[in-house]
């Protein structure tokens, strides 16, 4: 059976990125890696990974510089992501905790934290972030005395959205259990 995941590792250090290729239960895993964050930003882009594990301080481009282009994307926000450092100073320099909508995990990490780092990832990667056009378009719409055929317009797509995210919890849930026979 094909990998049904894939992951995708953005770190210089060879050591790290078979570190996690090894830590992670075999089986429905693809492990794709990226040695810099030129490399890494155009296999985000092109292999739509379903999680990221970014490394901050990276040649080429920085993990701080790739960060920034998949939180400018609506797109790339939501794919999990689980940021690895040797110092957490590093990021909170750049970025104020607590982190909301991804995960941090300092290195060196043992399987037990890489596997809880993935699990949090994934509830925040969920989160709806309050910037987002689908939460200020009813207020706007309501302002400015909008059709109601707007407002249908986004009653629909708030549905979908439900219905996608119902999908995407189940998804999870099955990667957990499959998580959790594997780590027994």
């Amino acid at each position: 059976m094909a990998a049904s995941h894939k992951i995708l590792v953005i770190d210089d250090s060879r050591v790290i990125r078979m570190r996690v290729r090894d830590m992670l239960p075999q089986g429905n895993f693809e492990v794709i890696e990226a040695t810099d964050g030129v490399e890494g930003l155009d296999a985000i882009r092109n292999q739509r990974p379903n999680l990221i594990m970014l490394d901050f301080l990276l040649p080429r481009m920085s993990g701080w510089e790739v960060f920034q282009e998949i939180q400018a994307s609506p797109e790339l926000q939501k794919i999990p992501l689980v940021l690895m450092s040797g110092r957490r100073e590093e990021v909170t320099e750049k970025i104020q905790g607590p982190f909301e909508y991804f995960e941090f995990i300092q290195k060196p990490f043992e399987q037990k934290e890489l596997i809880e780092a993935i699990k949090a990832s994934m509830v925040k990667a969920r989160k709806v972030r309050p910037t987002s056009a689908a939460a200020a378009a009813p207020a706007a719409a309501a302002a400015s005395g909008e059709s109601a055929a707007e407002i249908a317009a986004l009653k629909q797509q708030v549905a979908t959205l439900q219905k996608e995210m119902a999908t995407l919890k189940n998804q999870t849930a099955k990667i957990l259990a499959f998580i959790k026979q594997k780590l027994r």
